[in-house]
């Protein structure tokens, strides 16, 4: 987790949305990703999205772990459930609820860590920047 968090204050450095996100596979990591909607005004480039593309082809998804600092929403979480990726670990989901019953209704372990440096991190961006928060959660 510490990884994703790293990349979402990346992403926050260069102005974007505080979500990072990682992908491991037998234990090592494959990927890492953020939040790249403001930084390359790519409207479907979230924080799992992101590590999923930058891990390219792996083949089966079946042994790995995604973890994001913040629930995912239902696009992420189809792409979770498409690829059957079967656990995800999140930093929290009090600021963003996301779609954690559809991505359990879909066999996959989620796992809330109710992290405060997540919970922190995403209550500073909301409160500073609600309008890009909105525009990211299609408000």
């Amino acid at each position: 987790m510490q990884m994703a968090i790293q990349e979402a204050k990346e992403g926050a450095a260069e102005g974007g949305i505080p979500i990072g996100s990682v992908l491991v596979k037998n234990g090592e990591l494959v990927a890492k990703g953020r939040n790249k909607r403001v930084q390359e005004q790519n409207p479907i480039l979230h924080g799992e999205m992101d590590c999923l593309n930058n891990a390219g082809r792996i083949g089966s998804y079946k042994d790995t772990v995604i973890y994001s600092t913040l629930m995912p929403c239902y696009m992420c979480a189809g792409t979770i459930v498409q690829f059957k990726i079967p656990k995800v670990i999140v930093g929290e989901s009090q600021t963003f609820s996301g779609a954690k019953e559809f991505m359990e209704s879909h066999g996959v372990e989620v796992i809330d860590l109710n992290n405060s440096d997540c919970i922190d991190m995403m209550t500073q961006f909301i409160n500073e920047k609600p309008e890009l928060w909105n525009e990211d959660i299609g408000e």
